[in-house]
Parts: structure tokens; sequence; C-alpha cells
């Protein structure tokens, strides 16, 4: 089979990697990078760690207003659609990358696969909940990561198209795991020790475009009392400047890191504080505890399983939980087992496959690998 995957965000290439090398055993792939992620940090960096061949096309999209930059992304993908032909096209997850790619495909009557299909917000003023339901309702085949993602499409009529599959995002910390046993000192080179700080990312636009938002998680992160490693997503680092942000000296703002660099912090970390839905599930997954600057998420299972809460962003309520939150013990196996793509694979190639089963999750502990 002729596979065409849309990638453009870190997320993206994250969740591609374990799914592209499932992919190559018996497929052509070609991988065309919207470059909706322009800085080199966030994108090209990525490939030679994660694996992934060189993406075919780039498609060189620049940052601008959510419905030129889709519509620019669906212009050019076009052209690369009618010069490869593909017989399916897969997106990931929910950026304009996926809504572009999904709308492009379906305007040509190529089938599109979803990726992370089903999870909803039901908040349609996030543009990320408005890509992944319409992504949803022009594929045909819808990839869940979550039980509860099969039961919002069922709600929204979408039924025979969906498989529950599990977390592909769960594969490539699996995989990252396996090859990057003692491949980083980063915890080295911050001068940090396990359980002895926190780790924040903010990246969503409802949090970096409203600078009332923005400036009260600079104050919330200002007054808590310990250590916060901060990785400034270059959206951020731009709404920042404008903002005129100043920190305390407890708040370190670093350059946006590896994967493998990220999650050996994440795993590391007291606290991870962030609006990421990536983020959200490598903290579950690596049993740390999660607050979300955010009112709701689409990550529901992670809240209702006591290790995420969602603070908003009004200072005392965040400080509060910050300072107080424990988690359960238990965490459940929530998003599959790690072979989400094997599965993925083979219902491509028409094959019945077994859900997940209970899987496993990576330990929380000193003896991280990556430690």
């Amino acid at each position: 089979m002729r596979l065409l995957s849309v990638v453009g965000t870190r997320p993206e290439l994250i969740q591609a990697m374990p799914l592209s090398l499932a992919l190559r055993q018996e497929n052509e792939e070609v991988l065309v990078h919207t470059d909706q992620h322009t800085d080199p940090r966030m994108s090209e960096a990525f490939f030679e760690e994660l694996g992934l061949p060189a993406a075919k096309y780039h498609l060189g999209v620049e940052n601008g207003p959510q419905g030129r930059q889709t519509a620019e992304m669906m212009s050019r993908l076009e052209d690369v659609l009618l010069a490869e032909r593909p017989d399916l096209v897969i997106v990931h997850g929910d950026t304009n990358s996926t809504l572009a790619g999904a709308l492009a495909a379906s305007k040509l009557s190529i089938p599109v696969a979803h990726v992370e299909a089903g999870e909803r917000s039901y908040d349609r003023r996030m543009p990320e909940e408005v890509n992944r339901m319409v992504t949803d309702h022009v594929s045909q085949f819808h990839f869940c990561a979550s039980r509860r993602a099969v039961r919002h499409l069922a709600s929204e009529g979408i039924v025979g198209t969906v498989y529950w599959v599990g977390d592909v995002l769960l594969d490539a910390l699996h995989q990252m795991w396996a090859w990057g046993r003692g491949g980083t000192d980063v915890l080295g080179r911050l001068k940090l020790r396990p359980r002895e700080y926190a780790l924040v990312t903010v990246h969503r636009a409802e949090n970096t475009d409203d600078p009332g938002r923005l400036r009260k998680i600079v104050q919330s992160l200002n007054l808590v009392n310990e250590t916060v490693i901060f990785p400034v997503h270059p959206r951020t680092s731009r709404a920042l400047r404008d903002l005129g942000a100043t920190f305390r000296k407890h708040v370190h703002l670093i350059e946006p890191q590896s994967f493998l660099d990220m999650i050996a912090l994440e795993g590391n970390a007291r606290l991870i504080a962030t609006d990421s839905g990536g983020v959200q599930r490598e903290a579950y997954f690596l049993g740390v505890p999660c607050l979300t600057f955010r009112e709701g998420t689409e990550w529901v299972e992670t809240v209702e399983a006591g290790w995420n809460r969602c603070v908003g962003i009004e200072p005392d309520r965040v400080l509060e939980t910050w300072r107080d939150f424990e988690p359960p013990e238990d965490r459940p196996a929530l998003y599959g087992d790690g072979l989400a793509s094997q599965r993925i694979v083979a219902l491509l190639r028409g094959d019945m496959v077994d859900p997940p089963g209970e899987g496993l999750h990576a330990a929380r502990s000193a003896s991280l690998p990556y430690a």
C-alpha cells in the first residue's frame, strides 16, 4: 500500500516515529512536513533523534492566522497528493496540519486515517477542538487512544470505522526508552536532582495569545516555592517578550529540548505543570503528578484517575494545588500497552486485532534510565 503521512509539529513527529517504523516494514510511506513548527529545534532536530526518515516534502508554511495557515497547507498538500496519488493519507492529533491533510485528501476522494481520533474537550473556542472534530467527520479510519474516544465518536454517529488501538505516544515512549538508555545527561547539565524541581511547559494559543492569561501564569510561577524548569516554546518566547515578563531566580527558562531530554526531565520531576495534551499523557505514563493550565482537558481519564488536575490560570488556585496535590498509588493502563502502531498496521492490512491489554507504564523511580 502507498501511504502518505502528514506531520507538522513536535507531537506529530513523536507519534509518527513508531507508526512509521511499523508501516515501512510492508508499505511504502511518503512523509510530508508542513513546517508548522518552523523553528528547527521544534522539528528538524527531531528527525534524527527519532530515527524518522527524511521528509520527502517540506511545505514551508509559515506561522500566521489560523485560517490562512490552514488554507496555505491545503493548497500545497493538494499539489503533493496529485503528484503522489497515495492509497491513504494518515494524519495525527489535532493541529492545523491535521485538518489540512484531512481536508485536502477528502477533496480528492483519498481515504483518511486519523490517529488519536475521537478525543474531545467540548470547548469549541479551542482551534484544536474544531480541527479534531472536522477531521474525524471526513476520515475513513479512526484509531483511538482511549475507550472514551470510541464513545465520543459513537455519540456523533461515527461507528464501524472506529478502533481502540491504544496511544502511539506510549509506543514512542517505550521505543525511545529502549534506544536511549544512558543517552542523556540533561539533569547533570542543568545541575538538577530527581524530585527536586518542577517542570513547566506552556504553548497553547489560549494561553500564549491572551496577555492576561499568560501574565497570571507568570505570576503563579514566580510565587511557587521550588526550582522551576521552563523549556520555552518559540511561540511562548515571543509572547513573553511582548508581555515584558520577568521571572524570579528560581524559575529557569531554557531552550526547547529534544524528546529524550524532555522525557528525562519529565520523569525525574516532582511535578509537571503544562497546557500540552501530550505532556499530560507523558506525565501519566511516567507517574508524575500533573497540573494543567486549562479549565478542562480532552484527556479526562488522567483527571478521573487522580493524576492530573485542571487548575486554570488563577494564581491562588494554581498555588494551592501545586502545594497540596497528591495523586493516588493506583495508575491504571488507560491508553493501552505500547503496541498501538502494530495494531494500526494490522488493521490497515485488513486483519482482526485484539484490543490493548493491561500494558506497562514507565516506572516512577529514581532509577529512570535517563537520570
